[in-house]
């Protein structure tokens, strides 16, 4: 039948499987909204665009589905653009879907002008196009379902103008069965030298979690250690020879250097993932990546393909094989409780903290952290049972991530354990989504860690021997403030009490904010 335009994309996406959309509405992007709860759609109104987006973010991935924003012309995309950069950065499939102005050239002052919008998206997501008919808006919606399916997933944007939207038009076609790319063929030069070498070692990045089991299982027959970046957290487990996300401490140059061969899988070795300039590649370089644009420059030999065809050939190939590798577990062990010290000295009080708080979650807990101190030592120091489990802005690096991607992250996860963990600065620029959590009911622990500063940034300057200035900021009383949105709120003073306020968090009906600051550490 037909509908307006608008109605019909609502309608599609849920024939192609979407059932959440996250966004607000407004006078520009109003028909989209017109067909989404006949759709069988649930919508989820965020407060600001960012949130909107933060929480597309995070329930894509909980789920590896993409997640879908509604937004409006202007400064509704405009709002959105920062979590479609972090999407971008982090490999995240995000589709935002917005209106546009049926033309800017020859008309001025128009409510939700932009010069391009189009062309501003393009900057921070894979690509930005206008569908200025049915059948193009219908082409571009599945073109980016089935990119997100069969290729690096990044962020895509499509705007609609005002009079297409409103317009009747057809009903989409059916959805175009893709079949799955056959599997890429491992050359012998990408197995052989594991087969021999004294000291293997495997970097696991996010393109790794898909591997799972066949990556333990194939690095235990090999005898190889490894590390794990931020995103890859997980997939080695409580594997013995596993080095752990520690790459950003300067030792793990020297445990690199003595690598005789080094698996780069699903990763780009990127500033973000060592802090350093040199990664310590000496050994022959391996590398296995679906992104041809992300190999690294001092790969010695590559392949395009997934992890799990490469674990699964290198799996095959170690049947019978002959344990030759020489890492110890002593070595490894030593290591990593060496550089938990570290890390400690480095911010102090945070690391018992951090580990009381891994004791008290329920198995599966899933954690959103923002760009916090808190979290950037328990990345180092907290291990991961499982993949997928610990998400982080890592990439672009976003302030305020956390609770709106924790939010998406409790709707696409509603029968298991989620958690936020965001600075006292970051807070500020997206607590008004508590409100969302409250609305909806989740049993959201949000962990608020208040050191009353930008202490990151007054760290910095301090080594930059910049006198700090412009770090401290006037906060509120959040708990009041959370109590004001209607969530539970809770100052604990010691780690067992924060302990049994998290156990509370998750078995609450609602969000609870749970307000620590350094004291916390402190003997009483």
């Amino acid at each position: 039948m037909q509908r307006p335009l608008g109605a019909q994309i609502s309608h599609m996406l849920r024939e192609r499987g979407v059932d959440v959309i996250f966004g607000i509405p407004g006078v520009h992007n109003q028909e989209m909204y017109r067909g989404i709860e006949e759709a069988g759609i649930t919508h989820v109104l965020a407060r600001h665009e960012q949130g909107a987006g933060f929480m597309a973010d995070g329930y894509a991935r909980a789920t590896g589905r993409p997640g879908v924003a509604y937004v409006i012309t202007g400064p509704g995309l405009c709002n959105i653009m920062t979590p479609m950069g972090q999407a971008y950065s982090d490999s995240v499939p995000v589709l935002v879907i917005s209106s546009c102005l049926d033309e800017t050239a020859g008309t001025r002052g128009q409510l939700h002008q932009m010069k391009d919008q189009r062309a501003a998206a393009a900057a921070v997501c894979d690509w930005s196009e206008e569908a200025r008919t049915p059948g193009a808006a219908y082409a571009l919606i599945d073109r980016a379902l089935t990119e997100f399916r069969t290729q690096r997933a990044r962020p895509k944007h499509i705007q609609v103008p005002i009079s297409v939207l409103q317009a009747a038009a057809p009903p989409p076609p059916p959805e175009t069965g893709v079949a799955p790319r056959a599997g890429a063929e491992i050359p012998d030069g990408l197995i052989d030298p594991l087969l021999s070498a004294k000291r293997p070692l495997f970097i696991l990045g996010g393109g790794a979690v898909e591997a799972g089991y066949s990556a333990r299982d194939a690095m235990r027959k090999l005898g190889a250690a490894c590390f794990e970046t931020y995103a890859g957290r997980g997939v080695a487990a409580s594997y013995a020879l596993n080095f752990g996300s520690t790459l950003a401490r300067p030792e793990s140059e020297d445990v690199i250097r003595s690598a005789d061969v080094v698996v780069l899988v699903g990763t780009e070795l990127a500033e973000t993932d060592l802090w350093r300039d040199d990664p310590g590649l000496t050994g022959m370089t391996i590398e296995v990546n679906i992104d041809p644009a992300g190999l690294h420059p001092k790969t010695d030999r590559a392949v395009i393909a997934r992890a799990t065809e490469y674990f699964d050939r290198l799996l095959g190939a170690l049947e019978g094989h002959t344990l030759v590798a020489e890492w110890e577990a002593a070595e490894v062990h030593a290591a990593k409780k060496r550089w938990k010290a570290q890390v400690d000295a480095e911010r102090p009080g945070i690391v018992p903290v951090a580990d009381a708080l891994r004791k008290c979650l329920p198995d599966l807990t899933t954690i959103y952290s923002d760009m916090t101190q808190f979290a950037y030592a328990a990345k180092e120091i907290w291990p991961l049972d499982n993949p997928g489990l610990w998400h982080h802005p890592t990439g672009f690096g976003t302030l305020g991530y956390a609770l709106p991607a924790a939010i998406g992250g409790a709707i696409a996860r509603p029968d298991l354990p989620t958690m936020a963990i965001i600075g006292d600065y970051g807070f500020h620029y997206t607590m008004q989504e508590l409100g969302v959590a409250v609305e909806l009911g989740l049993s959201l622990p949000v962990i608020l860690w208040d050191n009353g500063k930008l202490g990151e940034i007054e760290d910095s300057m301090v080594r930059a021997q910049i006198a700090p200035n412009a770090v401290v900021a006037h906060n509120p009383d959040f708990c009041k403030l959370a109590e004001a949105f209607g969530a539970r709120a809770v100052a604990p003073q010691t780690p067992d009490e924060m302990q049994a306020a998290v156990r509370a968090a998750f078995k609450a009906k609602g969000p609870t904010l749970i307000y620590l600051t350094p004291e916390i550490s402190k003997p009483r």
